[in-house]
């Protein structure tokens, strides 16, 4: 990230800021209001951790592959184990 960007990603947080203090001011201390101030103090944290140490990886940066066998593996392993999100969590697992 450039110099020029770093400066306009701090200029759009500091309008964003303005924003959300106008909003403070019409709506007062609602959760709403508060969820803002707490996303927008999470995103200068994070423009000040850019800025000081950028991400090592770029764009087309090569990623390591992690090879995941095909081999059986122990399914006693996953016994007793909750099967969120499939629909039959309630039901106990068999093998």
């Amino acid at each position: 990230m450039t110099h020029s960007e770093i400066a306009e990603l701090r200029y759009a947080v500091g309008q964003l800021r303005q924003c959300v203090s106008a909003l403070r001011s019409h709506y007062g201390d609602a959760g709403t209001v508060r969820r803002l101030e707490n996303d927008l103090e999470r995103l200068a944290i994070d423009a000040d951790e850019f800025e000081q140490a950028p991400p090592p990886e770029s764009p087309g940066a090569k990623q390591e592959i992690i090879y995941v066998p095909d081999a059986k593996h122990d399914e006693a392993a996953w016994m007793g184990a909750q099967d969120e999100g499939l629909g039959f969590h309630s039901r106990p697992r068999t093998k």
